[in-house]
């Protein structure tokens, strides 16, 4: 019986305690600081058991790994290294969805020196993301083409029917992450030149994305794509981009809610007695209506979907902010998880759409290879399952000793993606291939 340790029983968690849980061989433990959250995911399994732990407590942390044989992290991003580095200490695998930062990148000599394996980058985005477009790519190289262009968009949004606020964005993973990333500086190459966008200037130009039978939305930069002609081994591509995907008006709102200071996260010293109509009243320099000042500063109108969205969010009210400590962007991503949330038995949706140009001999064609996933209603969502299911398959494959690959790795070896990839579309999750 191999022991897996789960830290972490958040928004995207249950699907990959159910799918291990009910893989033969396996045992679970899922700890989490509210327990009950992790007792709800084990609840009906035999297998896992559940605990409450906060990680901050390293000797417990210590116990716990050194009695399990792979530790799978779904804590914040910061956390993934001290848990890598607690692998180390005890000889066990690390699993997580996240990306590589460079001090984990750092401890990949050791970890494959010790004979481990830290998976990372095996979610959605980043995950899926690699593994299917590096499904096209390598068979593209396979069959003598060259690849020219790569363009790839991945958003978690509301279904259609489920799209019912002037955000047209419900939070279906941690609303403070959604926003930390919305003001992430992105570099891509267009056309064999480098294009460098700051963390202010993602939302200025979205590009408008079709999605066949489903609709239109906005694409933006997200993050830095140029590591990825190296990664892919694209080294004749003219443009690679990666992009997020919104629906229609979300960038013209966030654009300058960005602009202002909104998503700023220093650390406020007066929460306890700020109201969200102070905070608006900052943005707008000192003013005492600040909606009017902001439609002056701005040089919008009223209906405009940045004055539009902070009055349906009711950040122009005298209500008391409901936080003890955090920052302008805390407050905000408080206030969207509130009201952003998804009604009982409400769908969301995970898009992903990979856009290639081609070379074969002297022809060029274009491939694409999309996804286009639904949560379950009263169940789980998608952007859980495609998360966390890859993560999962993974985590079974290396204890399984299918995964041989040592250090800190990414499933971008055909070896890794294919049987991910095939597991996955047994659960539903299939990328579709066509060509232009």
């Amino acid at each position: 019986m191999k022991r897996i340790l789960v830290l972490g029983a958040g928004l995207v968690a249950k699907p990959l305690v159910d799918y291990l849980a009910t893989s033969d061989g396996l045992a679970l433990t899922v700890a989490d600081i509210d327990a009950s959250k992790a007792e709800a995911l084990t609840l009906n399994h035999s297998n896992a058991s559940a605990l409450q732990l906060d990680v901050n407590d390293q000797s417990k942390v210590d116990d716990l790994v050194a009695t399990h044989d792979l530790s799978v992290s779904l804590l914040p991003t910061p956390a993934h290294v001290n848990i890598a580095r607690t692998c180390l200490r005890h000889a066990k695998h690390m699993a997580t969805a996240s990306y590589i930062s460079p001090e984990m990148k750092d401890l990949g000599a050791e970890a494959e020196a010790a004979g481990l394996t830290f998976i990372n980058e095996c979610g959605v985005d980043p995950g899926l993301d690699h593994m299917s477009a590096l499904r096209v790519i390598h068979g593209v190289e396979k069959n003598g083409g060259t690849v020219l262009s790569f363009r790839s968009y991945c958003g978690g949004l509301p279904a259609p029917e489920a799209n019912t606020n002037p955000m047209g964005y419900k939070f279906s993973w941690a609303p403070k992450g959604v926003l930390t990333a919305a003001t992430t500086p992105a570099r891509y190459r267009s056309d064999g030149n480098v294009v460098e966008v700051a963390g202010d200037e993602l939302f200025a130009d979205p590009e408008l994305v079709e999605f066949p039978g489903i609709g239109r939305f906005e694409g933006y930069p997200n993050r830095d794509a140029l590591p990825y002609i190296e990664m892919y081994g694209l080294k004749d591509v003219e443009t690679m981009f990666r992009g997020t995907l919104r629906n229609e008006g979300h960038c013209a709102a966030c654009y300058h809610w960005v602009k202002s200071g909104m998503l700023d996260g220093a650390e406020r010293t007066d929460l306890d007695t700020l109201t969200y109509k102070d905070l608006m009243r900052d943005i707008a320099g000192g003013a005492a209506d600040p909606k009017q000042a902001l439609v002056e500063m701005w040089g919008l109108t009223d209906d405009h979907p940045a004055i539009a969205n902070l009055e349906w969010l009711a950040m122009f009210d005298e209500t008391p902010v409901s936080l003890k400590c955090g920052s302008n962007l805390d407050i905000l991503a408080t206030r969207m998880a509130e009201k952003c949330a998804y009604a009982d038995g409400e769908r969301d949706m995970l898009l992903m759409r990979h856009e290639f140009v081609v070379r074969f001999d002297d022809a060029e064609k274009k491939l694409y290879s999309t996804l286009v996933a639904y949560g379950i209603p009263g169940g789980d969502s998608a952007m859980a399952r495609t998360v966390s299911l890859p993560l999962a398959v993974a985590t079974r494959m290396i204890l399984e000793g299918s995964i041989t690959a040592r250090g800190v790795v990414v499933p971008m070896a055909p070896e890794m993606y294919d049987p991910i990839l095939d597991e996955l579309e047994r659960m539903g999750i299939v990328f579709e291939e066509e060509r232009g």
